[in-house]
């Protein structure tokens, strides 16, 4: 089978936020091709080396097929959260943008 390497922002939307010094990341997208996709190469242990130097706690993923959906806490990777961390971004809301820019490949059908 043919692959092409996109981006995830191609192919998928995402929003972040905090949880205290934790940082939830949701990822979706709107076909259930491209979520059994998302499902297969976005690993937790990929989110995690993505965000190396910001992750220090590990990396978790709940799987929500019903909105085609995944959702990622990286534990202590805002530095302490909120008004603790000295971080430009201390509440995490650029790091959807961050994940979004990671490569990954896919069947070449399902490409845009």
């Amino acid at each position: 089978m043919a692959t092409k390497k996109v981006l995830l922002a191609e192919i998928a939307s995402a929003r972040s936020g905090d949880k205290g010094a934790d940082a939830n990341i949701g990822l979706w997208t709107h076909d259930d091709r491209l979520y059994e996709v998302l499902r297969d190469v976005v690993t937790p242990a990929r989110v995690e080396a993505h965000f190396a130097a910001l992750c220090r706690g590990g990396v978790i993923r709940y799987e929500l097929p019903n909105l085609k959906a995944l959702n990622f806490i990286l534990h202590d990777a805002l530095d302490g959260g909120g008004a603790a961390s000295l971080r430009t971004d201390a509440q995490g809301k650029t790091l959807s943008l961050g994940l979004l820019q990671m490569s990954v490949e896919i069947p070449a059908e399902l490409a845009p």
